[in-house]
This record gives structure tokens, sequence and C-alpha cells, in this order.
């Protein structure tokens, strides 16, 4: 089964979440949409809607997380779902249990929805192609593939700030090779019409390889950032390097780790961007992480509105999610 047919039913409404790609605009804007709805939820004095009292959600974590696990967390929680948190390293996958049987095992305790993080690429796709029916499957990172609800936080976050994405100019910058969450943004950035889109940093991190994403692939910190509206860092994820021969971290820094003069040469008022975690020092100054023009606070907040909005889409409905929202505000 294809990831297109595998996200979205029949009547357009999403099923899973394995990929930003494929997404059509109108769905893409759909989910940033519900996302805005939910924000006064998370911001305001009571900080629950019912609407997804009674089902189960569990997060299927074999990879380490911090931001991503909390925040489905808590948007699974603020949407009042039951949340069993289940680490790999605990779990019978250590004895030898298949990602098959642990799925089929625990959707016999009636669970509504996975949210699965794992190291191979494709694994989220599985557990969709194998879901048995109205079970939904949440990809919160899978292998250098997708993080496509980190792609979703990031649109929110430019959006509230640049809403005319034709008009933007974009510099990924960073450890692109080995990087799910720049795979999501390029194509969710694409969708929603960005059409100057630069991967930015050296050689054996940004290969000509990826210039196929229909992308200015850029080795020059300087000429990647001229001129930008939006830099989005990424962290030198040394975990997936294969002992590859790579800049340390001082030497990354002095290439291309952006500082006050280096983001001189984007536009004056370019937003400064980053998934996490942060490598003070490697990716960014110290000084820069959470200044003035940094959005980094600002993405993980949003990540818990985006992650409503996503299982409300699948497991919830949307007419009952902006209800929820709206009784919210009230």
């Amino acid at each position: 089964m294809s990831l297109a047919t595998l996200q979205v039913d029949e009547q357009g409404k999403l099923r899973h979440l394995l990929s930003t790609e494929g997404l059509s605009e109108p769905l893409l804007t759909e989910i940033l949409d519900n996302a805005e709805s939910f924000l006064p939820v998370t911001e305001g004095a009571v900080k629950k809607v019912p609407l997804l009292r009674g089902k189960t959600v569990v997060n299927l974590f074999f990879e380490p997380s911090t931001r991503t696990r909390t925040t489905f967390e808590l948007a699974a929680k603020r949407l009042s779902a039951d949340v069993i948190n289940i680490d790999a390293a605990s779990s019978s996958t250590t004895k030898g249990e298949s990602l098959l049987d642990t799925l089929k095992t625990l959707e016999s305790m009636q669970v509504n929805m996975f949210v699965i993080r794992h190291g191979v690429s494709g694994a989220a796709q599985f557990f969709a192609e194998q879901a048995a029916p109205g079970v939904a499957i949440l990809n919160a990172g899978d292998g250098r593939h997708a993080h496509p609800t980190q792609a979703l936080l990031d649109m929110l976050t430019i959006r509230r700030h640049r809403p005319d994405f034709d008009q933007l100019k974009v510099a990924i910058v960073g450890d692109i090779l080995h990087s799910r969450v720049a795979r999501s943004d390029v194509h969710a950035l694409q969708t929603l019409g960005v059409k100057d889109i630069r991967l930015v940093g050296p050689r054996t991190l940004v290969p000509q390889s990826l210039s196929s994403l229909d992308v200015e692939v850029v080795h020059d910190l300087r000429a990647g950032l001229r001129d930008v509206d939006v830099v989005m860092l990424l962290r030198l994820q040394h975990e997936r390097m294969d002992g590859q021969l790579l800049p340390g971290g001082s030497a990354f820094f002095n290439s291309f780790g952006l500082t006050a003069r280096t983001l001189d040469y984007a536009k004056p008022d370019a937003l400064v961007m980053h998934p996490g975690p942060i490598n003070r020092g490697v990716e960014i100054a110290p000084d820069l992480a959470y200044g003035e023009r940094s959005l980094v606070l600002e993405q993980v907040s949003h990540g818990i509105a985006v992650r409503m909005a996503v299982m409300a889409m699948t497991i919830g409905t949307q007419s009952a999610a902006l209800q929820a929202s709206r009784e919210a505000r009230a």
C-alpha cells in the first residue's frame, strides 16, 4: 500500500501521520488550522478538553527522546486520553519479541493510537500497514526518513510570523544527511509554496545528491544565509554517523555555526529555529540560542498544539476538535 493511501482515507480524512511527503496543501493547512485552534487550550488556565476521553494512546519509543515524547504525552492528556509510555529498552522486544507481535499484543488491549519512534526508516509505515482498522499510527521519527509532527510545528511557528510562504527564502543548516527533520521540513515547505530552499553544510553532510529534492545545495554558510527569511538549524547527529570522517564540534562551529556575524548575512528580521536538543557552541552561539530572534522555545510550545490537532483528526473528529477549542476559549 502506498504512503498516500495509508495516510489518507477515501474521504480525505487523516488516517495515520507517517510523513509530510504526499500531504496535499489543503490537508496540511487544515492540520495547521486545527493546531492554531488548540493554542488557546495549551496557553489557557483550563488545559483539558474531553475530545479523546475513553481513548488510549501508547507512546512506543525505541529511541531516546525528551521534547517529542513529552509533548505527545501532554497533547494526549490535554485531550483527556489515557496514555501509556513504553520504553523499548524495558519491553519484551529485548527478549526477542518482533515489532509485529508487540503491535498486536498492545492492540488486543484496545489501544486506539500508537505514537512510534524507531531507528529504522520505514518502521512507522510498517506499523501502519499492519495496524487494525481504526487504530492510528503517528510517526514520531523513523531513522533518517521522516519526523512529520516536527515539520508541522515548524510550519505553524513560521506561519504565525511569516504567513506568506510563497515569498520566503529558507536556509536549513547543518547535518542534512542524517536528518529526518530536514526532509520533512523540505516537503512541508514546498507543499506550502516556498520556492527558495537552501540546504547548507559541509560536503560530507550535504551531498550533492540531495539536490534531487529540488532545493539548492550550498557549502558556504555566508552564501547560504544571504537574504534568507528563516534559518533552520540542525543538530550534528553523531549517533547516526557510523564513524565517518566529519568535522568535530569546534571545527564545525568555525565554518557552519550560527553567530551574530554570520546571521547578519540573512535579512535583518530573519527568524532562527532549531528542533533541539541544541549543542551550544556547535550549531549556534550561546547568546543566539534564546535570543530575541530565536523561536526555539516557541517551537516546543507549538508542538503540543500540533500533536493535539493530529490526534484529534485521526481518532477524534475535526468538528469536535474545533468545538472543544471554542469551549476552552469561552
